[in-house]
């Protein structure tokens, strides 16, 4: 009796934690976007409108696994602001998304969803951008809608089925019943814990910018539904990319991937090369000693790829040289 009402006191006490502690994860980082209607639930973005002198046609940033839109607007805000429209988005059930039904369990259905919100921000064509597991859903959005599509930009992407399997919390949080105890007991004060180690690897080996998790806000995803939800997404998609990876040859539009030799999340050999090998014309670019963020460490390199995406006479190999040039001057560990 006394046990039990010990672990019954530890239960209370981390279920009251985590509900405090998301309350102020959120009011440190508010929503700093718009929720739109998409068909029952609303979905967050951030919608920078061209400037007078633009000179790029609208452009669709879909985020990766644990994150939220404003890493993709930290990264390419200050690099592209008035060249664009620039739509960043919170996928379903991150952020500040709303999760919707079932069907945003897959990329698909968050491809179809996103498909939505662009309709209803007056965005007709874009190029879409994904990073790691956003190319799934930007993969996705290619298939499915291949007339909203006037491009793709991929950086280490994550789109093809892989051999073993997903980090155990992901299977446990993604777990009927044990998963709700562990995303409302224990994922948000053990991520906590290593949140700053986590961010960190992500950008291994190239160092993290010292105010990324300032601007990124990746506690977000420790809320209980959000972790839920972005574990439901992990688990789901191994199994989606060997249906879907076949079709990737169906894709005809200009293609661009950036990718490292050294990301530890994402493998290039099979995801970045896979679609380099399925999509025609698609211009792989890889970079020795780069991680797993491009996005952050490469952006001049991703900018260039949106030009040639656009029909722009930008100069791939040069850009290219000179990411590389950059990544070993600013990595210790590839000196």
């Amino acid at each position: 009796m006394i046990i039990f009402l010990i672990l019954l006191v530890i239960a209370l006490s981390l279920l009251t934690f985590t509900r405090w502690k998301t309350s102020v994860i959120e009011a440190q980082a508010p929503n700093i976007g718009e929720l739109t209607d998409v068909g029952g639930f609303r979905m967050n973005s951030v919608l920078l409108p061209a400037g007078p002198n633009a000179d790029l046609p609208p452009i669709l940033f879909i985020h990766g696994a644990s994150g939220n839109l404003r890493d993709q607007l930290f990264a390419f805000r200050s690099a592209l602001e008035g060249r664009a429209e620039l739509l960043f988005v919170d996928r379903p059930g991150h952020g500040y998304s709303e999760r919707g039904g079932p069907e945003n369990d897959f990329p698909d259905g968050q491809a179809d969803a996103i498909a939505r919100l662009t309709d209803r921000r007056g965005i007709d064509k874009a190029i879409i951008v994904g990073h790691s597991f956003g190319a799934a859903i930007a993969a996705s959005f290619a298939l499915k809608h291949p007339d909203k599509t006037l491009g793709l930009l991929f950086l280490a992407p994550a789109t093809h089925p892989w051999p073993g399997g997903i980090d155990w919390y992901y299977s446990l949080a993604s777990t009927p019943y044990l998963g709700w105890l562990f995303t409302h007991m224990l994922s948000l004060p053990a991520g906590l814990s290593r949140l700053d180690a986590a961010t960190t690897s992500v950008f291994a080996p190239n160092p993290r910018p010292p105010d990324y998790n300032e601007n990124t806000a990746p506690q977000l995803v420790l809320r209980p539904k959000t972790f839920l939800y972005n574990a439901i997404d992990i688990a789901n998609l191994n199994a989606y990319a060997a249906k879907v990876a076949p079709r990737y040859s169906e894709i005809r539009t200009p293609t661009v991937i950036v990718t490292g030799d050294r990301d530890d999340i994402v493998a290039e050999e099979i995801h970045s090369r896979g679609l380099a090998a399925s999509i025609a014309g698609a211009r792989l670019l890889t970079i020795h000693c780069l991680g797993h963020k491009p996005d952050y460490v490469t952006t001049a390199l991703a900018v260039t790829a949106l030009e040639w995406i656009a029909g722009h006479p930008a100069d791939l190999a040069a850009a290219t040289d000179e990411a590389q040039r950059h990544v070993l001057s600013t990595t210790p560990a590839c000196r």
